[in-house]
């Protein structure tokens, strides 16, 4: 298998990322790339849909769930039950990898593990809730049954550069 660029996608999270700015949410964006194809996009909706769950990752987790488990390609690649020999889906990203804008948080951080995703590229570290490097280590927790393989740093300064413009504009109109 070829190896992903992991510019090209990160740049694709980016475009989500300047959705979300533009829709006055915080500017964070996410894909999910299965076999070096993207399976999902989105960006944080915690305004819009008035739900603080609503963070890229978690959209873009669910949306990848749900796309993996129509694809025949993965299908084949899922185990089968034994009575009746059907793939057994349940939401496993195994094979696939997260880019996001930012560092994840704790919940984003615990749903990667529990969905089983193979690896986190991230741009800007979050030093007030980033579960990954910043403040905890969720993704290798060698406690859980899971480890995430992560990457940070990816194009950060254009992730840092949003998330700048985002909180600047904020403390304008607070004025």
């Amino acid at each position: 298998m070829e190896k992903p660029d992991h510019q090209h996608f990160m740049k694709e999270a980016i475009k989500q990322a300047v959705t979300a700015l533009e829709k006055g949410e915080v500017p964070v964006g996410a894909v999910v790339v299965w076999k070096n194809k993207i399976v999902a996009r989105a960006y944080n909706q915690m305004e819009m849909l008035r739900d603080p769950t609503a963070h890229a990752e978690m959209i873009a987790l669910t949306q990848a769930s749900e796309t993996l488990a129509g694809m025949e390609e993965a299908k084949a690649e899922i185990p089968v039950k034994r009575n009746n020999q059907t793939p057994d889906h349940r939401g496993s990203l195994e094979g696939a990898t997260l880019y996001v804008t930012l560092e994840p948080c704790p919940m984003c951080a615990g749903a990667l593990v529990m969905t089983k995703c193979e690896n986190l590229v991230y741009g800007a570290r979050d030093p007030k809730a980033g579960a990954c490097h910043s403040l905890y280590h969720i993704t290798d927790d060698e406690r859980l049954n899971h480890r995430v393989k992560v990457t940070g740093g990816v194009m950060a300064e254009d992730a840092k550069f949003l998330l700048g413009e985002f909180f600047k504009s904020l403390r304008k109109d607070r004025r």
